[in-house]
């Protein structure tokens, strides 16, 4: 078990400095000079060599990558070309948003997805199996920024349950949770789809096994067996689609941010995409990579908790 923890860690670190690499080479790939954007067309070049060097844009490439990385280990992620503060302030003040917005929506489409899985394993080949997978299948095509667009219509537009954007902070958290909902519902949808059809899958699997036919034939109830014996031994396949899920939500949810309005990290990368602030779309970008290693490393480390077999390993 210790051999396969190192393993993986050295993995993991492997992976943060083969990523850091790719993210820091596109990204100076990039045509055009962020210094004569910034000042515009009639700048001169005098000006745009002084703010290239203020903006640490000299040197050679290697020197500019490992002063990007020992900033980043040290904390610093360097100082945006276009806000002119620390990313890290900007970091601090997005996740705020992000983050939340993230679990919020991961506790939405497992609320949705948990029963709609077990159900629909439960009455295999049924009506119900069948309306359910085909409602998934529909979650799954529709998109969620058009869904989104169409929550604003309907609950912001014509029902003005909630407002069609932005965030008041979490000075009131009540108003906060209601801002985030409209995004948190537009976002679970198609993760509850996946996860619903991931579940039924693999508590159909289990069914067929020798213990689940054991446990029925003593007595146990179609519903304790799923639940009690079924939905634990199908767990690894659904906890490997929930890491994936929350690594997505906190990643990639650039287009609902920008549909609400939401002042997270995946508006910021945008904003930073647009404006040519290639410090802050690298460092932030470098930051979610490593959170979705990191919930990956964790959602391996559940693994151990949920099959007891694999501590033999």
């Amino acid at each position: 078990m210790v051999r396969s923890l190192l393993s993986r860690i050295l993995s993991l670190s492997v992976s943060l400095v083969v990523a850091s690499m790719v993210i820091f080479l596109m990204l100076q790939a990039v045509p055009g000079d962020p210094a004569a954007f910034m000042l515009g067309l009639n700048a001169q070049p005098d000006t745009i060599a002084a703010l290239r060097a203020d903006l640490g844009l000299e040197g050679s490439l290697g020197q500019r990558y490992l002063t990007w990385v020992k900033g980043m280990l040290a904390g610093d992620f360097g100082q945006s070309y276009t806000y002119r503060v620390p990313v890290a302030d900007l970091v601090v003040d997005r996740i705020g948003v992000s983050a939340p917005l993230a679990v919020y929506a991961l506790i939405l489409s497992v609320v949705l997805a948990v029963p709609i899985g077990l159900i629909a394993a439960s009455r295999r080949g049924g009506a119900a199996d069948w309306g359910m997978m085909g409602a998934t299948q529909l979650g799954i095509a529709i998109p969620n920024f058009w869904f989104a667009m169409l929550l604003v219509l309907v609950f912001a537009v014509k029902l003005r349950w909630v407002s069609a954007g932005g965030f008041p902070g979490w000075s009131d958290p009540l108003a906060a949770i209601k801002a985030l909902t409209l995004p948190a519902i537009a976002l679970a949808l198609p993760q509850a789809s996946i996860l619903a059809r991931v579940l039924r899958s693999a508590v159909l699997d289990t069914l067929d096994q020798d213990y689940i036919r054991t446990a029925r034939a003593k007595g146990l109830s179609q519903r304790a067996t799923v639940v009690r014996h079924a939905l634990r031994n199908a767990a690894i396949p659904v906890l490997t689609i929930l890491g994936l899920q929350f690594s997505f939500l906190l990643a990639g949810a650039i287009i609902i941010e920008n549909v609400f309005f939401l002042p997270g990290l995946g508006r910021l990368i945008f904003q930073g995409i647009t404006q040519r602030d290639l410090i802050v779309v690298q460092s932030v970008t470098m930051l979610l990579v490593f959170a979705v290693i990191c919930v990956t490393f964790l959602v391996e480390l559940t693994y151990l908790l949920a099959d007891p077999r694999l501590r033999r390993r």
